[in-house]
C-alpha cells in the first residue's frame, strides 16, 4: 500500500478567487465606463437637433437660430467623435495590457499541465483564450456591453415625449431582449461543440507534424491525412453551424429594429394628426429608439462572440487556480550531488483505470562520485523515476532529496544549474549550436560553451562543421544526424558542470565512437565529483557505471555491483568499450554506495570498489 502523500507535497490547491484584473487595468475599465457615460449623452445630439429645428426653427423662420444651433451640434459631434475614438483605444489597450501581463503565467501553467503536473486543465489552447480576449475587448459588441446599461434612459427619454410612445418603446426593447435570450439558449452547445472539435483537430494536426517523417515512412500518411482532414471539416461544419446561427438570429435583430423604429414613427405621426405630439417629438422618438435598441441588436448579433470570451476567461481563470502554488523558497548553499530517494511512489492518468501505479517504494542513495546505471524491460518505469527525479513529475507519495533538501525547495535558477538532464526524446531549439549547449543563455562564457562541448567529446564535431558553434539548426536537428544531435544535447546537459547529470538512455542513436564517448564523458564526470544515473537498455551504456539497478513493474527487483546484477539478469557485462590493446579506464573513485532498507534508519555499509 502507498502512503498517502503528505499535505506538504500538495502544491496545486485552488484559491477561492483569482484577481484576473490589477488596479490599472480596472482604472482603464472605470475609465472606458466613464467615458461611455458622455459617448451616451452626446448620442442625444441628433435627436434634440432635430426636435429643435422642427420646433422652433421651422415655427420662427429664424436663420440666427439655425446656424447657432447648427454650430454648436457640429461642436458636439467633434467631441462624440473623439471620445468614441479615445474609447475603443483605451479598450484596446486594456486586452493587450491584460494579455501581456498574464501571457507568461498563463503559459507556464499551460507547460505544466502538459507535462502532467496539473489536472483537470484543458491547456492546448491557452494562449489562443488570451488572443480571444484580447480580440474581444476590441470588438463592437464589447462595446455595447457598456452602451447597454443606458437603454432605460433612453426609454425613460421617449415615455417624456409621450406614454403611449415610452409604452411602444418598452415592448420594442423586450421583444429584442426575448430574441438575445433565444440565441443564448440555441448558441451556447453549438460554440461548445465548435471548441471542442476545433481543439482536437488542431491536437491531431500537431501529432502528424511532430510524426510526420514516420507516418510518411510507414505509409500511414495518407490515412493520417484524411482522419485530421475528417476532424477538421467536423470542426469546420461546428464553426459554420455557429455563424449560421448567429447570422439568422443577427439579421432577426437588425430587421426587427428598423421595423420597430418604423412603427415608431408611424405611432409618432398618429401622434402628431391627434394634436398630440409635435412634428419633432415624432421624429426624435423614432432616432432615440433607434439607438436605445442599437446595443440589443449588437448584443444579439454578436452573442457567440460573447459566449466565446465567456467561455476563454473561464478557462484562464481554471488554469490560474489551478496553478500550483510556488512555495516559499530562499538560496540554498549550493549542493554537492548527493541523492537520496526515499519511498518514492508515482501514479499516472490511465485512460481506463484512471489512475495507475508505475513506480512503488522505490529507494536508494547515489553520492557524489558515483555512476548508477537504471536498467529494466520496457514499462518497468526508469523513464518515470528520471522525470521525478528532474523535477519534471511531482511524488505521489515519499520524496526525493538533493543534499537534503526536497527539490522544490531550491529556487527554479539553482536547481537548474545544478541538474544536467539528457530525455529520452532529443530536440534542439531553433538558433546556433552555442544557443543550445549554452541553454539559451545570452549571457554565457565562450569558455563554458566550449567546456561542456569538450565534456561531451563534441568539440571536435562541432568545429568540424561550416559555421562551427555557430551552426544554424532547428528542431530537427538542422541536417545533424540522430547520433550528433543526441550528443549535442549531452554537451547542453554538462553545461556549467552539473553536480546531478541524469542521462535518460543516451545510448540511443550512438554508434560505437559516440559510446566510447560517452563512457569517457560520465568517467570524466564522477571524477571531478558529479553523481551520475543513468538508464539503459543496452549493457555496453553501462560500461562506466559503478552499479546498478534493475527495475521491474515499478519496483526495485535487485541493486548492486554491475558484475553481479547483469549475471544475475544472464547479460554480458561491457565494462570497457575500448579494443584489447588500449588500456582499461581508470578505476572510479572510492565508492560511498548504500542501499537503503526499511526501516529507514538500517543501511547496509559502503561497499568499495
Amino acid at each position: 500500500m502507498l502512503m498517502q502523500r503528505p499535505a506538504e507535497y500538495v502544491t496545486h490547491i485552488p484559491s477561492p478567487k483569482v484577481q484576473l484584473l490589477t488596479w490599472a487595468e480596472q482604472r482603464l475599465l472605470w475609465a472606458i465606463g466613464g467615458v461611455s457615460i458622455f459617448t451616451n449623452l452626446l448620442m442625444l445630439t441628433g435627436p434634440l437637433f432635430m426636435l429643435q429645428v422642427y420646433d422652433r426653427v421651422l415655427s420662427s423662420r429664424s436663420e440666427p437660430t439655425l446656424v447657432v444651433l447648427f454650430a454648436l451640434v457640429g461642436f458636439l459631434y467633434l467631441i462624440l467623435g473623439t471620445l468614441d475614438h479615445a474609447r475603443a483605444r483605451i479598450a484596446a489597450r486594456l486586452g493587450a495590457q491584460i494579455q501581456d501581463r498574464l501571457d507568461r503565467p498563463v503559459f507556464l501553467a499551460a507547460l505544466q499541465a502538459r507535462s502532467g503536473r496539473t489536472q483537470n486543465i484543458s491547456a492546448a489552447r491557452a494562449p489562443a483564450d488570451l488572443t480571444t480576449l484580447q480580440q474581444f475587448s476590441g470588438a463592437p459588441v464589447f462595446m455595447a456591453l457598456f452602451d447597454f446599461p443606458w437603454v432605460p434612459l433612453l426609454l425613460g427619454i421617449i415615455a417624456m415625449l409621450h406614454p403611449w410612445l415610452g409604452a411602444l418603446a418598452l415592448a420594442s426593447a423586450a421583444i429584442l431582449t426575448g430574441l438575445g435570450v433565444a440565441n443564448m439558449s440555441a448558441s451556447h452547445g453549438l460554440v461548445a461543440t465548435s471548441h471542442a472539435r476545433s481543439l482536437g483537430a488542431d491536437r491531431l494536426g500537431r501529432q502528424i507534424a511532430q510524426q510526420a517523417g514516420l507516418l510518411r515512412a510507414t505509409g500511414m500518411q495518407e490515412a493520417a491525412i484524411d482522419r485530421w482532414q475528417a476532424h477538421r471539416r467536423g470542426a469546420l461544419n461546428a464553426a459554420l453551424g455557429v455563424n449560421d446561427n448567429a447570422g439568422r438570429f443577427g439579421a432577426s435583430a437588425r430587421t426587427l429594429r428598423l421595423f420597430l423604429q418604423s412603427t415608431m414613427l408611424a405611432t409618432g405621426a398618429w401622434l402628431v394628426l391627434q394634436g398630440q405630439l409635435s412634428a419633432g417629438g415624432m421624429i426624435a422618438a423614432s432616432i432615440i429608439l433607434g439607438r436605445a435598441l442599437a446595443p440589443l441588436d449588437q448584443l444579439v448579433g454578436g452573442w457567440p462572440q460573447v459566449q466565446a470570451a465567456l467561455g476563454a476567461l473561464g478557462r484562464v481563470r481554471q488554469m490560474l487556480v489551478m496553478m500550483p502554488k510556488a512555495p516559499a523558497q530562499m538560496q540554498l548553499p549550493a549542493p554537492s550531488g548527493r541523492l537520496a530517494v526515499r519511498r518514492l511512489g508515482l501514479r499516472v492518468p490511465d485512460i481506463t483505470a484512471g489512475a495507475r501505479l508505475v513506480l512503488r517504494d522505490i529507494s536508494f542513495e547515489l553520492f557524489p562520485g558515483q555512476a548508477l546505471g537504471v536498467i529494466g524491460p520496457s514499462g518497468a518505469g526508469k523513464s518515470s523515476l528520471v522525470e521525478v527525479i528532474v523535477g519534471l513529475q511531482d511524488p505521489s507519495c515519499g520524496d526525493v532529496r538533493l543534499d537534503g533538501a526536497r527539490l522544490d525547495q531550491y529556487p527554479n535558477a539553482q536547481f537548474a544549474r545544478a541538474i544536467g538532464y539528457l530525455p529520452q526524446q532529443v530536440s534542439l531549439f531553433d538558433g546556433s549550436l552555442r544557443d543550445n549547449i549554452s541553454r539559451l543563455d545570452p549571457d554565457a562564457r565562450d569558455e563554458d560553451v566550449v567546456a561542456a562541448a569538450k565534456a561531451a567529446n563534441a568539440h571536435a564535431l562541432i568545429l568540424s562543421l561550416p559555421d562551427g558553434y555557430q551552426t544554424r539548426v532547428d528542431t530537427r536537428g538542422g541536417g545533424l544526424s540522430g547520433g550528433q544531435v543526441k550528443r549535442i544535447a549531452l554537451a547542453r546537459a554538462l553545461f556549467r558542470d552539473p553536480v546531478l547529470l541524469v542521462l535518460d538512455e543516451p545510448d540511443a542513436s550512438l554508434d560505437d565512437d559516440g559510446l566510447r564517448a560517452l563512457h569517457a564523458t560520465i568517467t570524466v564526470a564522477t571524477a571531478r565529483g558529479a553523481a551520475v544515473l543513468v538508464t539503459a537498455h543496452r549493457v555496453s551504456a553501462l560500461g562506466a557505471c559503478d552499479q546498478v539497478m534493475k527495475l521491474d513493474r515499478g519496483t526495485i527487483a535487485s541493486l548492486g555491483p554491475v558484475d553481479k546484477i547483469l549475471q544475475a539478469s544472464q547479460r554480458p557485462c561491457a565494462r570497457s568499450s575500448r579494443p584489447e590493446g588500449q588500456g582499461q579506464r581508470l578505476a572510479a573513485p572510492p565508492l560511498a554506495w548504500s542501499v537503503m532498507h526499511f526501516p529507514w534508519d538500517t543501511r547496509v555499509a559502503p561497499r568499495g570498489r
